[in-house]
């Protein structure tokens, strides 16, 4: 794809985050849009906007964990549009927790959606792509698909699945020669709400130091540093460029250069600088605990 002029895109996430950002860039660029989102208000503030844009948008709530209902977004956005050009599997949700303490169910929450939901949207839209003879699969990996820490074991397992599924059929793509490509996304912190929404258990005390909700707060902000819009402009050039990987942020570059070079040795660095940051948080809050008591 060289344009996205008088093409159709679907995304799913559209409600807000990424998926919104790319909605509007799209929109701009004359993509019509079929957007989809489990979030009925952030979906609907998503389209609105995106029609004022003069572009043709559609809106289906749709959770990318359940297969029949996908597919059945993908034959309905066709019916509508007539084709479709692009899908964007951006949904996904973030938990954080010890392998020892998580549940089992906390990894298969994670796994429905934010894997299983882009093998989802990859085979209900592929068919219809390929019948196109001009398109492309964006996957929403993460720099955490590439680079691991603890305390992020089922996120790390989901978003590395996301990049070995994206990467093997990049190249079945590439053999198969129809005019489809594919795209695997490595966001670093992005301004979102993932942060916000994400699962956290008490086992995450272990390695942060902090309880879940300060966890959470620090992450919010100091590690998410890029805009939504930025990144969605990096996706949409990455993939008129037909790139295979595509990083985005300065934090992405540099953990994943950390990972090429020491491939197996950054491991012992995140874990001391990891646990030197737990001990610090711990000594910190002793200390207010004790001024507070005194």
């Amino acid at each position: 794809m060289k344009s996205f002029e008088n093409k159709v895109a679907a995304i799913t996430g559209a409600g807000s985050g990424i998926g919104r950002a790319l909605a509007f860039h799209l929109a701009r660029q004359g993509c019509q849009l079929a957007l989809s989102d489990v979030n009925a208000e952030g979906l609907a503030e998503t389209a609105d906007h995106a029609r004022k844009l003069g572009v043709q948008v559609s809106e289906a709530l749709v959770d990318v964990a359940d297969r029949a209902a996908v597919h059945a977004w993908a034959d309905q956005v066709v019916a509508e549009f007539g084709r479709v050009n692009a899908i964007f599997n951006n949904a996904g949700v973030a938990q954080g927790g010890t392998v020892e303490g998580n549940d089992y169910a906390d990894y298969e929450w994670i796994m429905n959606i934010n894997f299983w939901g882009v093998v989802n949207g990859t085979k209900a839209f592929l068919p219809h792509i390929k019948a196109s003879g001009n398109g492309h699969i964006i996957n929403i990996s993460s720099i955490f698909g590439l680079f691991a820490q603890p305390g992020m074991s089922a996120y790390n397992a989901s978003k590395f699945a996301v990049r070995g599924f994206t990467e093997s059929l990049r190249q079945e793509l590439d053999m198969a020669d129809y005019g489809v490509s594919a795209s695997c996304v490595h966001p670093g912190g992005i301004k979102t709400n993932i942060a916000k929404t994400a699962r956290m258990n008490a086992s995450l005390n272990s390695v942060t130091g902090q309880d879940g909700e300060k966890a959470r707060q620090q992450f919010n902000d100091q590690l998410l540093r890029t805009t939504p819009e930025k990144a969605a402009q990096i996706i949409i050039n990455g993939v008129l460029a037909n790139k295979r990987r595509i990083l985005i942020g300065p934090d992405a570059y540099a953990l994943d250069g950390m990972q090429r070079l020491f491939p197996a040795l950054y491991q012992r660095l995140v874990t001391a600088a990891m646990g030197m940051a737990a001990r610090f948080s711990r000594k910190s809050s002793s200390k207010k605990a004790k001024t507070a008591a005194e």
